[in-house]
């Protein structure tokens, strides 16, 4: 067992404790294992960091975007140097396998890399004036201060995926990670510090729902970055609607799915289900909670899906011989168990009783072992529309694929789908019917790259999204002209007379 962690806030370039109260990060796959101990953060604790952040902003506006880009290059190699620590780390405090989080590191420095190559890339247009003697240009410009509020599940990646265009753009940020992952997000700012980012530019405040409401009163925050759940998305959007210069950014909830169509490769659809749904213990935004499947293969693909998942190793994050481990905490645990009870109650064909593992080294854990169901996409069955957000599935028959996008649309989120099929018409129909932020064809429906936009619709999304799109978030378009002539010629036509008196 390794030895617990000391946390601490950055502020201002200095690690500070906080007057308050401290809180315990735990390992889900020994919860008797205290990860580290970490200051509960404070309304002062936050608006301290906003300060720091507002202070630190001129300078930092003002340096080369290219010496912007160099400091990521710093923080690129640093990550290279401590991959596997990373990984180990985060397995520990999020039960994530550790080939999971090893995959996520790098995911991580991806998005520093991406970001280094854009220092050296155009930060606007130049475009052509309705006069010949004026040049015009589009520039973007940076907005000020960041407050990046991230979830537990991507405690590497999904910070990154804000943190590196906000700052590589010149905007200074303050950092509030989930509660439950304190001690990788203050291992990513050591290294923030050592890659030589100034003080201030890059902030760290620990700590529940009080500082993440803090940091997002606080009138000198202009934008908010959020990943998590649609009920704190929906409130951070409430309490930004009073300030007038608030840019808010979320990637929120889903009932992401996976649609199977009667030509699919079995095998392929099998493996594109599985991972989907049961990758990191169904945690991810991007998890399938649902599985549609045409009806004249679905007894066929049940029969497969069900086999495979009940070979599905699930153990220890530290063994990369698991396919998954533990899911977060005990409330998880409960909330999973209470939605596998309604698939019961709501008369779903239960085709593996999947629940909480006590036995053996599990017993000590949070550990669910997959839950798999039959249902019929009825009016008011809430199973199947709402996020459970753990190892729990349901496998939805369709009766074409007209069918398939109706029920497909049929829940509030937007996030994620994939098609599994050899028809290229019908690529081309679910790409455009169905409501989504990222698609794929044949393959899961997780998997994202940093090059491209992460984000959704309707309940997951306020068309912002994460990752290579966040720069049209985190920047403004300004509009500049230069006259080159020396008398004045407008646009339009319009005269510079002026009426002599």
């Amino acid at each position: 067992m390794s030895s617990t962690l000391q946390g601490k806030h950055r502020i201002a370039g200095r690690w500070v404790a906080s007057a308050a109260k401290s809180f315990e990060s735990h390992n889900p796959a020994r919860w008797d294992e205290i990860v580290g101990v970490f200051p509960l953060g404070t309304v002062e604790d936050a608006n301290n960091a906003v300060a720091a952040a507002r202070a630190a902003y001129p300078a930092w506006r003002r340096t080369s975007r290219i010496r912007r880009a160099e400091l990521f290059d710093n923080l690129a190699q640093l990550v290279k140097r401590d991959t596997d620590s990373l990984a180990q780390l985060m397995a520990r405090e999020c039960g994530k396998v550790v080939t999971e989080c090893r995959a996520e590191v790098v995911e991580g420095l991806h998005m520093i890399q991406y970001v280094f190559g854009t220092g050296r890339m155009p930060m606007g247009d130049v475009l052509a004036s309705e006069v010949a003697e004026k040049d015009a240009f589009m520039r973007r410009k940076p907005w000020g201060v960041a407050a990046v509020i991230t979830p537990w599940n991507f405690p590497f990646a999904v910070p990154l995926w804000m943190l590196g265009p906000s700052l590589n753009e010149g905007n200074t940020a303050v950092f509030k990670p989930s509660e439950d992952t304190p001690a990788i997000a203050q291992r990513m700012m050591e290294l923030f510090e050592e890659a030589g980012f100034p003080p201030g530019v890059v902030n760290l405040v620990h700590g529940d729902h009080v500082a993440g409401e803090a940091l997002v009163k606080n009138p000198d925050v202009n934008i908010v970055l959020f990943t998590g759940s649609y009920d704190v998305g929906h409130r951070i959007q409430q309490l930004s609607a009073d300030f007038y210069d608030r840019i808010v950014a979320c990637e929120m909830g889903s009932k992401s799915a996976v649609i199977v169509c009667e030509d699919a490769r079995l095998d392929l659809a099998v493996t594109a289900g599985v991972v989907s749904a049961f990758k990191t213990s169904g945690q991810r935004c991007v998890s399938a909670g649902r599985i549609l499947v045409a009806e004249k293969i679905m007894d066929k693909y049940a029969e497969q899906f069900v086999a495979t998942v009940k070979r599905l190793k699930i153990g220890d994050p530290l063994d990369a011989s698991h396919f998954t481990g533990p899911v977060i905490h005990q409330g998880a645990v409960e909330k999973v168990e209470q939605y596998n009870e309604l698939a019961r109650k709501e008369k779903a064909d239960i085709l593996l009783a999947g629940g909480r593992m006590n036995g053996g080294a599990h017993g000590k854990g949070c550990f669910l072992s997959p839950f798999v169901y039959r249902q019929e996409a009825k009016p008011g069955i809430r199973t199947v529309r709402e996020e459970v957000f753990g190892p729990h599935l349901a496998l939805i028959p369709f009766e074409n694929n007209e069918d398939a996008v109706r029920i497909y649309n049929d829940v509030e989120y937007g996030l994620s789908m994939a098609v599994i099929t050899e028809d290229y018409r019908a690529m081309r129909w679910f790409r455009d019917e169905c409501e989504y932020g990222m698609g794929y064809v044949n393959l899961p429906c997780i998997g994202a790259e940093v090059h491209l936009p992460f984000g959704g619709v309707k309940k997951s999304g306020n068309g912002h999204p994460s990752a290579a799109g966040l720069i049209e978030t985190v920047t403004h378009k300004t509009a500049w002209t230069v006259n080159h002539a020396t008398e004045i010629k407008m646009a339009q036509g319009l005269t510079t007379d002026i009426a002599k008196v």
